[in-house]
């Protein structure tokens, strides 16, 4: 099944997760590592109802909580290098490439 704009339904939702997960970053709840101990069951529900926190340690990010669905999610993401092997390229829809030799450079 194909969209409009020839990107299959997976692929769209794969660049849809990363997207998101780029734009919501910087609104992700940060939470003291010692109020993540005290407050361990609520920090889990909020991130079971698709609320991820920053956990952080001397005021610094060292660890995220994020729903296990959301981990799904995003572990089946391919990498960028996948994405482009996996592109639909006809023949003449990349450029030649250029085979005049280097120049000599002295460093």
């Amino acid at each position: 099944m194909r969209c409009d704009n020839q990107i299959s339904w997976t692929e769209q939702t794969k660049f849809d997760i990363m997207t998101t997960m780029v734009t919501t970053q910087k609104y992700m709840r940060k939470i003291q590592l010692k109020d993540a101990k005290a407050n361990l069951s609520a920090v889990v529900d909020q991130a079971t109802r698709g609320k991820p926190s920053v956990i952080t340690r001397h005021g610094k990010p060292e660890a995220v909580v994020l729903g296990f669905a959301d981990w799904e999610r995003l572990s089946r993401v391919p990498s960028f290098g996948r994405l482009l092997m996996s592109a639909p390229l006809e023949p003449g829809d990349l450029p030649e490439r250029n085979s005049t030799p280097m120049r000599d450079t002295s460093l």
